[in-house]
């Protein structure tokens, strides 16, 4: 399987960076191709031109500065995002990746001005992320990266793919025995991949 790995965060010796090594590693011996795609090491620029905003709702024009990217997500037969949870949302480089590349003609049409889900290339979805609250103050805070996942995200792909969703909570009261179990959840499911 073709696998698109989104990473975004900026420290190489975090504990998100591990995760995306883990990931990426993982996936590979498993046989799948991997394109592993870190944003931060791409110099991915996040911010929407003028240019681009103007031109978002022609198809014909509206990936002309972010081909690549496009083309990489196109290709591919499934996604997984490895990104730490920043104030109860996406980095602002991954909330820009999505912001440019996600466009429509790509991850959806707009037709009599109704959203129609396209992105039917991703047969499955996985999350790879750490919150540093809690599991109970991210519920309170009413999950919203969880919930742009399990309601943007899944209905953008094909209908009826798996998603997963693998978080590990608290990482900033956590313990070298906590990383390491989550560790070897996330290196199991890659295995089962």
């Amino acid at each position: 399987m073709r696998i698109l790995v989104v990473h975004a965060h900026p420290v190489e010796t975090s504990f998100n960076k591990a995760l995306f090594r883990l990931t990426v590693e993982r996936l590979r011996n498993r046989g799948h191709e991997i394109d592993a795609l870190d944003l931060y090491a791409e110099d991915f620029e996040p911010r929407l031109s003028s240019a681009e905003r103007e031109a978002y709702h022609d198809t014909e024009t509206n990936r002309t500065n972010v081909s690549d990217y496009v083309e990489r997500l196109l290709a591919a037969e499934a996604l997984v995002l490895v990104y730490p949870v920043w104030n109860y949302g996406f980095p602002a480089i991954l909330k820009g990746w999505f912001d440019r590349i996600f466009l429509p003609g790509v991850s959806f049409a707009l037709v009599d001005g109704a959203v129609r889900p396209v992105l039917h290339n991703i047969t499955k979805l996985v999350v790879v992320t750490t919150y540093g609250g809690s599991r109970w103050r991210t519920f309170l805070m009413g999950d919203p990266p969880r919930k742009l996942v399990n309601r943007m995200l899944r209905a953008l792909i094909k209908p009826g793919s798996p998603v997963r969703y693998l978080t590990h909570y608290n990482l900033n009261l956590s313990t070298e025995k906590s990383r390491a179990a989550f560790m070897a959840r996330v290196g199991n499911e890659m295995d089962r991949f």
